[in-house]
């Protein structure tokens, strides 16, 4: 008799299931949205940039180095800087045009 008592007593739980679920789905949602599709649009943006790059175009590599692009390969750069030396690098390793990070000299 006092099982049946302390189970009356008991709170029910039955919609807690299916609110988990949607405050789950609701999660990811947001974390989709706020997170990994800017992030994919941001890296496809990237790589458009890098394919549309052609010979004479001046560019920044991510380690900082300023170089002007004189051979374009399928996979690399031959960059060469002020002093004339040419340098390989590869595609990846472009981080921006000059052109768009330096302000024209007045």
């Amino acid at each position: 008799m006092l099982a049946n008592i302390l189970l009356m007593t008991q709170p029910q739980e039955g919609g807690s299931g299916y609110s988990s679920l949607i405050f789950l789905a609701l999660i990811m949602v947001v974390f989709y949205f706020f997170f990994i599709r800017p992030q994919a649009k941001k890296a496809k943006d990237l790589r458009k940039y890098r394919e549309s790059l052609k010979k004479g175009d001046k560019v920044l590599t991510i380690g900082g180095l300023h170089a002007k692009i004189v051979e374009v390969q399928e996979t690399t750069f031959t960059l060469e800087v002020e002093d004339g030396s040419r340098m390989r690098f590869d595609k990846s390793a472009i981080a921006s045009s000059l052109e768009d990070t330096i302000p024209a000299a007045r």
